[in-house]
């Protein structure tokens, strides 16, 4: 199965999870603040990557930021535009190799995407040449207790390499996961 038909079947199913549909409205609240504190002030032009469903963009967009989300699979798309579809863009590509125009963001924005893709290294540079001058890397990311992910210091060490700046902080309440976890989970902000 490719990772396109996975996707696409998970995309029925995905906004059930308490931080991808973000339905209770404290871990809306507190992803909202989350984020919105991470980046500079609306309206900035942020490219989501990995927009999945378009959860994190409709609440980007809402905060009054230009986003732009990009997703592999036509069924996360698909229902991206149907939630969000009024107030930020979509297009279907690969978010290692995003089809967005070099330079043109303020925010490139990932979560739980990085750890997935074949050549992190790579991929976050690409993201790197989308930002404008001054622009910000905002990632989250985690290593689960699955074995998945990367850790908070293979990230920072990641952005690190690109010669770029990377401020961490841990996300371990239960508020933005809508249960209790055991495991890292973080934010990495390069400005």
């Amino acid at each position: 199965m490719s990772d396109t038909d996975l996707w696409d079947r998970e995309a029925e199913t995905f906004d059930q999870a308490a931080d991808h549909g973000l339905s209770d409205p404290r871990c809306r609240a507190a992803w909202r603040d989350l984020l919105v504190g991470a980046l500079p002030a609306a309206p900035a032009r942020v490219a989501d990557l990995g927009c999945g469903t378009g959860t994190l963009s409709l609440l980007l967009a809402e905060a009054g930021h230009a986003v732009t989300g990009v997703d592999l699979s036509p069924a996360m798309v698909e229902r991206a535009r149907a939630k969000a579809g009024h107030v930020a863009t979509f297009h279907e590509g690969d978010a290692a190799e995003p089809p967005l125009d070099q330079g043109a963001y303020d925010v490139v924005l990932s979560r739980h995407v990085l750890w997935a893709l074949p050549d992190p290294a790579a991929a976050l540079a690409r993201w790197i040449g989308l930002l404008a001058p001054e622009g910000r890397l905002v990632l989250v990311e985690g290593s689960w207790s699955t074995g998945a992910g990367l850790t908070a210091e293979q990230t920072v060490a990641l952005v690190r390499s690109t010669g770029r700046p990377a401020d961490l902080r841990a996300l371990p309440e239960a508020v933005y996961w809508g249960r209790e976890i055991t495991d890292e989970r973080y934010l990495v902000v390069s400005r």
